[in-house]
């Protein structure tokens, strides 16, 4: 049996689950099991916990059959840990390098004592580490184990469990499990530390104590179970009762019992309005009949407390927490001031038309910040106008891009009175990016963020690891992001990715990528008139070539020398070359384009439209190759610079390692790839497929469909995803020929 069984709990964690269990899995010392726990998560937890079952064998996974909390979903796991220790992971916690190792030694070196107490560090989005403030307690002096009543300031640590080892008979002994409800550490904690004869302490931070910025914490929600605290202290004192050996612990823990009660009561964000008082009553019952004998409250302002408990003293409470409240409505006025300030800056008409009614049929779309009609909102805006054509559909565009704008669409110019008046009133907001700073959420408004593309490298709060790679104001970037009410996502690797890099309160709708499906119901007239648009003839290969930014370049500088290409590849080949959209129109190929074999696509509004006439893809780190997959047609991968990219950027797998198809980290390779067809073979058809079941998870041809159903109009129940083998896509540009040859 193994030395150490983790018990990891696990409930809609899926963005941060990834984290932990790898922080386990590298961990030096391998003598462990992992016990994780699926409560019976709505998201996509229990994939991921079976798909790191696969790969490793020392973790064993339980599916909760219906959602039972915590404190029994621990339970579940500590039934069927082995080991002779039992340890406690939060799912969105991880451990730090080397922690294992470090608790293994120190139980051996302190001779198997039945709880050890380890370090911790809470963690922030913004990379801050702020250490136990309590850590003074965990110093090593004095004897290497020792009983609580020799170290009673133990008791004063944060009331957790994933802070300790306990020895597995120890916990069977004593009988020890965890209650349902709020506050399930406590009875755990204080009752297995009171039973104990042989404690010890590691003087080391092993977990990191993750605070998230939006949910996961019920020490943020406002509720009534916070009630639960009673029952979890009457626990507490009925264990006391049972063991008259520990009556000594009665007064410790009755202190204990009070500041808990007092820290839910005076806390914001946790009891709603309505139910302090008899919360408050409650904590005065509790307090008058426990109280010990000859019982010395504490001095100064937490003594006044306890007697204004004693008494049942609520009115005076109130009183004296008002000055608290005051304190708060200036730091909240201060702030209203602060806003109106801002706003003040964005003009007097905007102002103006925020205080007008919401317009709850007018959808305002941008994408590229404000460049074009194209990608997922261009596709929602389609589907809009079939399923919903009583609402009025309005794009925002720069001056300077609106000549480009399709005939017919209604256009409002960034920074004019129509597009203030747009952003302030429209009911719907849907973007591929974010909308700048100085645009105002306002309550009933409805913000779509589609995103616009599958990541390879690191977005969000995951490019602090990677400073080279950007200048971003994160705080800024999570206001902005704090404005989104969905997150449309194209898969569930995405889906991980973006609620952990944007931690904010919005709804993820798997739904597939919009943009993305015409690239499963278009036919071969959709393949022929696109391959027509570019002038491409019958029998020509086309190659698509969308190479990405680099941040370290700055511009866009192929790294394919496009005039070898040419000559190398004969006069039956045309390449298709689309710089990334932050370069815009490149003088560098212009160049090449009167050779008549290269043609710059850069400039064309529909990237889905280049997908449909290519015959194959060449691209190095754009999201470009997750949505060409779903045409599963032939897509290389050309990385000269893997290295300084992963280096400079970060990803989020290795490109080398799991490809889409054929990979080329040379021209020369490249081009003997395409020369001899190898790029089009058994082998990565196979890489292909596997790449597809992966990114291509929801992108079946009605993914605008869904969102248009959930969000517009408020359907829940929408179109199933389309089992993955049974879908369609385009037919190739030869499949496309051959159709019309047959007609």
């Amino acid at each position: 049996m193994p030395k150490l069984s983790l018990v990891v709990p696990v409930y809609k964690v899926q963005g941060y689950l990834p984290e932990c269990l790898d922080s386990i899995l590298g961990q030096d010392c391998t003598d462990f099991e992992i016990i994780a726990v699926d409560d019976c998560s709505p998201d996509g937890s229990g994939a991921i916990l079976d798909e790191y079952a696969k790969r490793d064998d020392r973790i064993h996974v339980i599916h909760l059959t219906e959602n039972v909390g915590l404190g029994r979903a621990r339970n579940a796991g500590l039934e069927k840990a082995g080991g002779d220790y039992v340890l406690f992971l939060d799912s969105d916690d991880t451990l730090s390098d080397g922690a294992l190792s470090a608790i293994r030694d120190r139980i051996e070196a302190t001779g198997d004592p039945e709880i050890l107490v380890f370090d911790y560090a809470r963690t922030y989005w913004d990379g801050r580490v702020r250490p136990n403030l309590r850590a003074d307690v965990l110093k090593e002096e004095g004897p290497d184990a020792f009983s609580l009543a020799e170290r009673p300031q133990l008791l004063d640590l944060l009331q957790i469990v994933w802070n300790k080892a306990y020895r597995r008979d120890f916990v069977t002994r004593t009988g020890l499990t965890f209650p349902p409800g709020y506050y399930e550490d406590a009875p755990w904690t204080f009752c297995s530390l009171i039973s104990t004869e042989r404690i010890a302490v590691l003087d080391r931070v092993c977990v990191y104590y993750r605070q998230r910025r939006e949910g996961g914490n019920i020490l943020k929600t406002v509720s009534r179970k916070h009630f639960d605290v009673f029952d979890q202290y009457q626990r507490v004192f009925d264990y006391l009762d049972a063991h008259e050996e520990l009556a000594k612990w009665r007064a410790p823990l009755f202190r204990k019992m009070v500041d808990h009660y007092l820290t839910v009561l005076e806390r914001p964000g946790r009891l709603p309005q309505d139910a302090r008082a008899e919360f408050f009553h409650r904590a005065s019952a509790d307090y008058r009949a426990r109280v010990p004998k000859d019982f010395t409250r504490p001095g100064g302002g937490r003594g006044h407390k306890y007697g204004m408990l004693e008494r049942d003293a609520y009115t005076t409470m109130v009183s004296a927490l008002a000055a608290v409240k005051l304190r708060q409505r200036v730091r909240t006025r201060t702030r209203t001031a602060l806003n109106r300030s801002k706003r003040g800056a964005m003009g007097a008409f905007y102002q103006s038309q925020l205080r007008l009614p919401l317009d709850d049929n007018l959808v305002l779309f941008s994408a590229y910040w404000n460049r074009s009609v194209s990608c997922n909102p261009a596709a929602i805006d389609a589907e809009l106008a079939r399923l919903a054509p009583h609402m009025r559909r309005v794009w925002a565009v720069r001056a300077e891009n609106a000549s480009g704008v399709p005939k017919g669409v209604k256009v409002v110019r960034v920074g004019s009175r129509e597009y203030w008046s747009a952003v302030a009133r429209a009911k719907y907001l849907v973007n591929n990016v974010n909308f700048a700073d100085s645009v105002v959420k306002r309550e009933g408004q409805i913000h779509v963020q589609t995103h616009h593309g599958t990541p390879l490298k690191t977005m969000g709060l995951d490019q602090q690891k990677y400073p080279a790679s950007t200048d971003m104001d994160f705080e800024k970037l999570l206001e902005r992001c704090d404005r989104w009410d969905y997150s449309i996502s194209a898969n569930q690797f995405s889906t991980v990715i973006w609620e952990r890099v944007y931690p904010c309160s919005y709804t993820t709708l798997e739904t597939g990528y919009p943009r993305n499906d015409v690239l499963v119901t278009a036919g071969s007239e959709e393949v022929r008139a696109a391959r027509a648009g570019l002038g491409l003839a019958d029998g020509t290969k086309a190659f698509l070539y969308m190479p990405t930014h680099r941040e370290y370049q700055p511009g866009f500088t192929p790294p394919l020398n496009l005039s070898v290409f040419a000559r190398e590849l004969g006069p039956d080949v045309t390449l298709l070359v689309r710089g990334h959209y932050f370069y815009g129109n490149s003088p560098h190929v212009d160049e090449l384009r009167r050779t008549g074999r290269i043609i710059d696509v850069s400039g064309h509004a529909r990237v889905e439209e280049l997908y449909l006439a290519a015959d194959a893809l060449i691209t190095d780190y754009s999201s470009a190759m997750f949505d060409y997959a779903v045409l599963d047609r032939p897509i290389i991968s050309y990385v000269p610079d893997w290295d300084v990219y992963s280096a400079v950027r970060g990803t989020y797998f290795d490109l080398l390692q799991e490809p889409p198809g054929a990979v080329a980290t040379t021209q020369a390779e490249l081009l003997a790839l395409l020369a001899s067809g190898a790029y089009d073979s058994p082998e990565t058809a196979k890489r292909r497929d596997t790449f597809r079941r992966r990114f291509c998870e929801f992108d079946d041809g009605h993914a605008a469909e869904r969102v248009v159903r959930r969000v517009f109009l408020g359907e829940e129940s929408l179109p199933p995803v389309v089992p993955f083998d049974e879908r369609h896509h385009a037919p190739t540009p030869a499949q496309a020929l051959e159709l019309v040859e047959r007609a």
